[in-house]
């Protein structure tokens, strides 16, 4: 992480000589997709949660190293 500027950190009413890393940082993380390492892992992650066999498709991502599912179009698209 980069180093805050002093001002920054005075404007903001923090100490000027401790690190304020959480102040900007909420700790409130962006969702992912969830990925899997085998097709098997997937579907059965897909069954878990409701969804036929065509409802989805899986997705090669990371480099092809990883499955992600892939929802088509319904009321479940934005599943976990």
């Amino acid at each position: 992480m980069s180093k805050i500027h002093t001002r920054m950190k005075l404007s903001h009413g923090l100490s000027t000589h401790l690190n304020p890393y959480k102040f900007f940082h909420s700790g409130i993380k962006n969702s992912r997709p969830k990925t899997f390492k085998t097709e098997g892992d997937a579907h059965k992650w897909a069954a878990e949660q409701g969804l036929n066999q065509d409802e989805y498709s899986l997705k090669k991502v990371k480099k092809n190293k990883k499955y992600q599912v892939v929802v088509e179009n319904g009321e479940k698209k934005n599943t976990i």
